[in-house]
């Protein structure tokens, strides 16, 4: 039996007018759903950013409860589970990105808070390059327990879903429309394995079509979610590029395989190379290496971290400390989002700064001053 609370969540985001931002504000005011639909309007206008129209949707949007209910019986009957961003199974990462889902609906078993989540992304009509590449980047994969994540659509990202499960990794296809259905429909029998070994993911309530509008807000939960995106083949204007520009807006590590240069298919990788937005990636051992999941880089760095650090810290150092102002453990995505680093610069700062005796780690990618 899910909880009242739920319902009240739900019916936040079928209120016209009240987006992702407004729902996370009025809950750090409110302290759960069901005290904001049972706020007094003098209450909610003395909110930071919410003024009469905001005020009135609320007090004037409490029919879509019925909506809620019916989304519900829908979750019940069908094995999904709700994802409230206050909920300690919301994906982490996305949690630290400021426009990610106040609700996700998901439907498998992986778990979305894994160590290491790599998302690949990539065109529609893959050529027999890209094919060939995704295959053996996946391939390379295997063992390592990463999450694979991609957007179940035609091409790179199917491919990247099906050799995932070919090589025993999970892996979670983020959707542009409802649980209801799997958009495309060619794709159902590779989603039903899927939720055996991995899972798929919304923040769209059933019922919703696979509309062109809705796929730049998937892309970025494929951004938001992972610790490293890898763009594999890309036309200029394709829209993995969107997923990469987001997730370099979110810090994130972006890598992508270069192509011929007179090869249209392979310019959007090329241009995110040359402009700095991506680093070229040749095989899985750079990612390993650049994001510091190379075991043998790893027990290099602590054989040489016998010399103790100065205790001044560099600038970048210090970043990394003042995250840590006021709290007594932060999770490394926390870090990333407070220092603006992406993720593999923090680790390799943090790793030096735990060799300086200066903060520790603790289970779950928690870190505390010593």
């Amino acid at each position: 039996m899910l909880s009242d609370e739920l319902l009240y969540q739900i019916g936040l985001t079928l209120i016209n007018g009240i987006g992702d931002g407004h729902t996370k504000n009025l809950l750090a005011y409110c302290g759960s759903a069901g005290a904001v639909f049972e706020a007094k309007k003098a209450t909610l206008l003395k909110i930071p950013g919410v003024g009469e129209f905001v005020a009135n949707s609320l007090l004037n949007g409490k029919d879509v409860l019925h909506e809620a209910e019916k989304e519900i019986r829908f979750i019940e009957e069908n094995n999904i589970t709700p994802l409230f961003f206050t909920d300690k199974n919301y994906p982490h990462r996305l949690k630290f990105c400021n426009d990610s889902p106040a609700l996700l609906y998901y439907k498998g078993n992986a778990d979305l808070n894994t160590e290491k989540i790599v998302a690949v992304v990539g065109t529609r009509q893959p050529s027999g390059y890209g094919i060939e590449q995704t295959g053996k980047f996946i391939s390379e994969l295997r063992g390592s327990g990463i999450l694979v994540v991609s957007g179940l659509a035609y091409g790179i990202d199917v491919i990247a879903h099906k050799k995932a499960l070919e090589n025993d990794l999970d892996t979670v296809g983020v959707v542009a429309h409802g649980l209801d259905r799997i958009y495309p429909s060619l794709h159902e029998n590779i989603a039903m394995k899927m939720q055996k070994k991995g899972g798929i993911l919304t923040d769209f309530r059933s019922g919703t079509n696979p509309d062109a509008v809705n796929f730049p807000k998937r892309n970025r939960i494929v951004a938001g979610m992972c610790d490293a995106l890898v763009v594999l083949e890309s036309k200029r204007d394709g829209g993995s590029l969107i997923t990469a520009t987001i997730a370099n807006s979110y810090n994130k590590d972006v890598f992508a395989f270069p192509g011929r240069t007179n090869d249209p298919f392979s310019e959007g990788c090329n241009a995110l190379i040359k402009m700095n937005r991506a680093s070229l990636m040749e095989s899985a051992a750079d990612l390993f290496y650049i994001m510091g999941w190379d075991t043998e880089t790893q027990n290099k760095k602590k054989e040489s971290s016998q010399i103790p650090l100065p205790l001044n810290l560099n600038e970048e150092e210090q970043k990394i400390i003042d995250a840590f102002v006021n709290k007594k453990q932060v999770h490394m995505d926390e870090i990333s989002y407070a220092s603006s680093f992406p993720v593999s610069k923090v680790s390799s700062l943090l790793l030096q700064l735990e060799f300086s005796n200066i903060i520790k780690s603790h289970p779950g990618k928690m870190y505390s001053l010593v």
